[in-house]
């Protein structure tokens, strides 16, 4: 258009003889009109046929970008799903039953009714006498509070969800919190026992509460009962409700002065019970949200090369739309549209299929979905999360190709030497050691053109990178359930009595089974700490003589009068570290202790000082234990070993398993194995970007090599040989930074769980070496059938192409 522009049109005028003026005759030619619209019709159906074209040619590349764009935004919209699952439940039942923000359990005789005058107290649940029993139905066994409640109350009230509360003529009635219903598998009309007692109570309904959940061996289940069925209350508890749930600290502070700290048992909060609530629902949502933000970064990468790619290679194509009429605004719309249609395709698909289908997605992603949909910020999610992902990969897309709108209208001649220049020292000293000329072209050709192929390596080392840290956290996984012993798990069943049997008769029982290779006895009491804004779990397991098996992974273990190892909860609520000495309460008794190490503590978020069971004697030497940890042969079944027990104590013995905090993350698998799949989807395309951009980089370098008498098939082996380096190169890179992050990552969620650092596990050398392998030989065998068409293009097809 620009050599157009000078020239004038030429006319068909003729002066006849005589030199009259004869009626000028219209040309037959077309004339051109040059309207404000003109160029933008031109440029639309032009632009059409170009993207009808270019989706031809690279068919399976568009696939992918629609494929793994849906899987990034189905991640992210699972991520979101978890996230309202893990807070908006239990929000919902802590706001219908007008949840207590405190609970305070106290000694019998101590005058609760003075809490309800403290500053910022808005009401009181209670007092309540409460009864620490044990519950039997059709074999299991519970460990429950009895709460003496005669009616519904207006602070903490049980939301019923099966059957009604019990009346005066149902004085043995009960009504169950709905997770201690699930353990013992009750329902409304079944019959629960008390072991060694005569008693038996009814369950007359369940209901959902905003209190902590029951949870084997640490939080009794809550029973609601008649006051005349608490027939040996060993305390009382009392719930406030605040009329600023921010000033919880403050007024657990004020309430245990009030009473004095001997008076008090135990005391949670209303965070603690969120907290336990939310659960590993929220760890997972964090993990889908981490990956699918990390794989939306990764595709809009790899669409910014792919488009970058693709310009340098049409560079002759682009000049003639922008001969033909194109102005650099429709160059750059050809590519963000077209690109933007793969994106919005993609999270359509995703966002119709997680609302379709979401909800019957076995476990528990299927119900955090379920769930999901009925909130309120549903729908706005929905649009949110696909639009977020349009706009960032439009915004990617747009970068890219605004170089486009640049390209001249008149092709500039591509320089004579390669990109990279001529061999190098070290490549032509491979030559003359004979090497094979392929594979040391090759490797030159992967290093040439530094910025280039440094960018081509790092867009395709993101994916494998997030890949090695969804490895790693699959792996730390695996390690729960294959050496619980490293990760704070020494023992696998917890033994109770229930009194009938002296101590040194239950340990006797205990270590009479061939596959019992240890019985440490323990006894836990809450302690308030420092300030006394909250309790504490203190425990003492194991003697001098017989210690307990720590996990530790700072310090070293206590084995003097007066040390303890603590976790990492503990720690940081205390604001202390290993080495520092640290006071707290339990009843009337202060107990200071020296933290001689920190253990890897999966329970009570972390919030446990252990010592011996010696130290605690110190204080009270009639302690006796309350439980005992067993540890077992390798190979042998805990379910198994716990039947035979509680059998052979002949229902005197209370044994269950220790919970595993890995057995909620089971779903984590799935959600890894499927980032694993989008992942690689993105390194997929980013590898078809490389290996068509290497093709075209290698046309110009044809005529030569055909020349020095190469074969197609050394032709070929040059073009997979780079390909293979790149990818060798991106898979070292992945590797090398992949696993300080993911142990930074993981270790980071340990902390902030409790459990503390020192859980993640690297995956085995054997798999980091299958995956470099993978990345390596799948390059190869893409790279394989372009190159060797390539290679066996006609001569003058090479001219055309080169010129």
């Amino acid at each position: 258009m620009t050599a157009l522009k000078g020239r004038e049109p030429t006319s068909d005028v003729r002066l006849p003889p005589g030199g009259r003026d004869r009626p000028r005759r219209r040309s037959t030619r077309p004339t051109t009109r040059r309207g404000p619209l003109a160029g933008v019709a031109v440029g639309g159906a032009a632009g059409r046929r170009w993207a009808q074209s270019d989706l031809r040619t690279h068919r399976g590349e568009a696939l992918f970008l629609v494929l793994a764009t849906a899987g990034i935004v189905a991640s992210l919209l699972l991520a979101t799903a978890l996230f309202g699952y893990a807070t908006n439940p239990w929000q919902r039942i802590f706001t219908q039953a007008r949840g207590a923000h405190v609970w305070i359990h106290t000694v019998p005789f101590a005058d609760t009714r003075k809490l309800a005058r403290l500053d910022g107290v808005e009401s009181v649940a209670g007092p309540y006498r409460t009864e620490s029993a044990t519950v039997a139905v059709r074999g299991s066994r519970a460990s429950v509070e009895l709460r003496g409640v005669s009616r519904p109350p207006s602070v903490g009230r049980p939301l019923l969800t099966a059957g009604h509360w019990p009346d005066a003529a149902e004085p043995d009635g009960v009504v169950l919190e709905s997770s201690l219903a699930r353990a013992l598998l009750a329902e409304p009309g079944d019959t629960l026992t008390l072991p060694g007692t005569a008693r038996s109570l009814t369950v007359e309904g369940i209901a959902d509460s905003a209190e902590p959940r029951y949870s084997p061996g640490e939080q009794p289940g809550l029973v609601w009962a008649r006051p005349s069925a608490v027939r040996a209350p060993g305390g009382q508890v009392i719930g406030l409700r605040l009329g600023d749930p921010g000033d919880t600290d403050y007024a657990v502070q004020r309430a245990v002065t009030v009473l004095g700290a001997g008076a008090v048992g135990e005391v949670s909060t209303w965070q603690q019970a969120r907290a336990a609530a939310q659960g590993d629902n929220r760890l997972l949502g964090q993990v889908l949200g981490l990956f699918g933000l990390g794989a939306l970064i990764a595709a809009g990468f790899a669409v910014h090369g792919a488009i970058a790619t693709r310009i340098r290679g049409h560079l002759r194509d682009l000049s003639v739309l922008k001969a033909i009429g194109f102005t650099p605004g429709q160059v750059v719309r050809v590519f963000l549209l077209q690109h933007l249609a793969y994106a919005l395709l993609g999270s359509v698909a995703a966002a119709v299929l997680t609302e379709a289908l979401g909800s019957r997605i076995p476990g528990r992603l299927g119900d955090a979905v379920g769930v999901w949909q009925g909130l309120p910020g549903h729908t706005l999610a929905l649009l949110a999360v696909p639009v977020g992902a349009v706009l960032f990969i439009g915004l990617t897309t747009g970068l890219a190709a605004w170089r486009a709108g640049r390209v001249p209208p008149v092709p500039v001649p591509r320089p004579a030497a390669p990109a990279g220049g001529g061999l190098t020292g070290l490549a032509r000293r491979a030559l003359g050691l004979r090497l094979p000329a392929a594979l040391v072209l090759g490797c030159h050709k992967a290093c040439a053109g530094r910025g280039r192929s440094l960018a081509t390596v790092a867009r395709l080392t993101l994916p494998l990178l997030l890949i090695v840290v969804a490895l790693s956290a699959w792996t730390t996984i695996d390690r729960f359930h294959s050496s619980p012993e490293r990760v704070g798990m020494p023992t696998a069943l917890t033994v109770r009595s229930d009194g009938a049997l002296d101590a040194s008769a239950v340990r006797a029982l205990l270590l009479d089974d061939h596959r019992v290779t240890g019985a440490y006895p323990g006894v836990e009491v809450a302690a308030l700490v420092p300030g006394q804004t909250g309790t504490i779990a203190l425990r003492g397991v194991g003697t001098r003589t017989e210690p307990y098996p720590y996990t530790l992974a700072e310090g070293r273990t206590a084995r003097g009068p007066d040390e303890a190892v603590a976790g990492q909860g503990l720690l940081d609520l205390l604001h202390a570290r290993v080495g520092d000495w640290v006071r707290m309460t339990v009843g009337d008794r202060p107990q200071i202790l020296h933290i001689v190490g920190r253990s890897i503590e999966p329970q009570n978020a972390g919030r446990v000082v252990t010592t011996s069971l010696d130290t605690l004697r110190q204080n009270d030497p009639g302690l006796s234990p309350a439980f005992y940890e067993l540890r077992l042969r390798p190979g042998a079944e805990p379910q198994r070993v716990a039947a035979a027990l509680a059998s052979a104590g002949r229902g005197h013995l209370d044994v269950h398993p220790v919970d595993n905090p890995a057995d909620g993350l089971s779903p984590l698998r799935g959600v890894v194995a499927g980032l694993i799949a989008v992942l690689a989807l993105i390194g997929l395309v980013e590898l078809l970007t490389a290996i068509g951009g290497s093709v075209r980089e290698g046309e110009r370098d044809l005529l030569a090599l055909k020349a020095i008498g190469m074969s197609p098939r050394q032709i070929t082996a040059i073009t997979v040989t780079a390909t293979s380096c790149t990818a060798l190169a991106a898979a070292l890179a992945g590797t090398a930074l992949g696993l300080p992050l993911a142990r930074r990552l993981i270790d980071a969620q340990g902390s902030s769980s409790g459990i503390g650092a020192g859980v993640a596990q690297s995956p085995s050398p054997a798999l980091l070496l299958a995956l470099g392998a993978a990345a390596v030989l799948g390059a190869a065998a893409l790279a394989a059938l372009p190159a060797a068409r390539a290679a066996r293009r006609r001569l003058a097809d090479t001219l055309s192409a080169v010129t």
